[in-house]
């Protein structure tokens, strides 16, 4: 991405733009964290015909007290998407985010020892972040070799 966005709500559909073209078809499924989600991320991943599994807020967490109780009327996407999680429990395809993706990053932090970026500014950490991933994946397939 060309700007640092911590919500991700931009950056959905340019990500699905550029999975099409490298793999000249839309994925399957979409499994997202709640940083994607709102009503037209949703939209936009039903129109592609993408079954997805995008979290609508932290597992766990109750609505604060002074919710809007008119919420399910304005936004019904992310009500179908919160039962879909929630009805499938511990069979969940977004479970599989806590299986596949979370442990790299945790991998980094406890094993590599990576808790801070030695620059600043995004310009200078991706290139930084880039070697810390390359390192990772490479000490990776040398254990499995």
């Amino acid at each position: 991405m060309s700007r640092q966005n911590s919500a991700g709500r931009g950056a959905l559909k340019p990500l699905l733009t550029s999975l099409r073209a490298t793999l000249s078809a839309n994925p399957k499924e979409v499994s997202a964290d709640a940083g994607y989600c709102d009503e037209a991320n949703l939209a936009h991943l039903a129109r592609r015909g993408i079954d997805a599994y995008v979290a609508t807020g932290r597992a766990g967490k109750a609505q604060s007290s002074n919710a809007d109780p008119n919420r399910r009327n304005k936004a019904p996407s992310m009500t179908a998407m919160a039962v879909k999680i929630r009805l499938a429990r511990w069979r969940s395809r977004y479970r599989l985010r806590k299986q596949i993706v979370e442990p790299a990053f945790g991998q980094i932090k406890s094993a590599r020892g990576f808790r801070q970026f030695l620059m600043r500014g995004l310009t200078n950490v991706k290139p930084e972040w880039a070697m810390i991933c390359t390192a990772h994946n490479l000490l990776k397939l040398h254990k499995a070799a």
